[in-house]
């Protein structure tokens, strides 16, 4: 299994775009936007905590890991499927699944590079407090983490070719930010917004993030809605998966 990881490692770091993408985007978002006025701002509606505390560094924790999970993930393994390079596998001792452990393990690593790098410059050139929290942060990370996978696998199994996997990734992946604050505060969203914005896979996983971030424990209603979406997600992509 190691040599596995070691090879797909290797495979995936002869395109790094979409790994540089993921690491560098939100890094370069947090470090150049996190000095403007408008994010040093105490809103009445952040209960006195400014946007820069809290809200934007876990949104871009958000955008690592889905990048890498929505579309990163659900390209590479697609291709793999066209290329007949699962079929191949499968005809041979070596399980496809060990393929995918690869890639989610490779993937998950970057995402775990991302956030640390955003936590650790965020504080050394910003001044921002580390998750207060940092097992239940840490804990949040990895459930959430977790169920953006299921939902890039699901991708994985459902798209019809390379080129289409981060195109759907993309068209879902845009909208379930929006819910989740990435340009709006969920604090400035209408009540209907936020309430519908609780039901769905990202939203939780962002406001649990943060909740923990600032010190608090996360909402169990968020936990639920993440935990359920791995599993749905997990599931349907496990019965779904076509290896050729």
């Amino acid at each position: 299994m190691n040599k596995m990881i070691l090879t797909e490692l290797k495979l995936f770091l002869r395109d790094p775009a979409g790994p540089i993408f993921a690491i560098l985007l939100p890094l370069v978002l947090l470090l150049g936007l996190g000095s403007t006025a408008g994010l040093q701002e105490t809103p009445p509606e952040m209960g006195g905590e400014r946007i820069i505390d809290t809200h934007f560094p876990t949104m871009m924790v958000i955008l690592a890991v889905v990048t890498m999970a929505l579309t990163t993930l659900p390209a590479a393994l697609v291709s793999y499927r066209e290329s007949g390079v699962l079929r191949r596998m499968s005809t041979t001792p070596v399980s496809p699944v060990r393929l995918l452990v690869a890639q989610v393990v490779n993937n998950l690593a970057v995402a775990i590079i991302a956030t640390v790098l955003l936590i650790g410059l965020g504080g050394l050139v910003l001044g921002l407090t580390p998750p207060r929290n940092l097992l239940a942060f840490a804990g949040v990370f990895v459930l959430g983490t977790a169920s953006m996978f299921g939902l890039g696998l699901l991708i994985s199994a459902l798209a019809p070719s390379a080129k289409s996997a981060p195109g759907i990734g993309s068209l879902l992946m845009f909208p379930l930010l929006f819910m989740s604050g990435m340009w709006v505060p969920r604090e400035f969203m209408p009540d209907l917004v936020r309430q519908i914005g609780d039901f769905l896979p990202m939203a939780p996983f962002a406001t649990a993030l943060r909740d923990t971030w600032a010190g608090h424990a996360p909402q169990p209603l968020h936990l639920v809605v993440v935990a359920v979406t791995l599993l749905v997600t997990g599931g349907l992509a496990t019965r779904l998966f076509r290896w050729e």
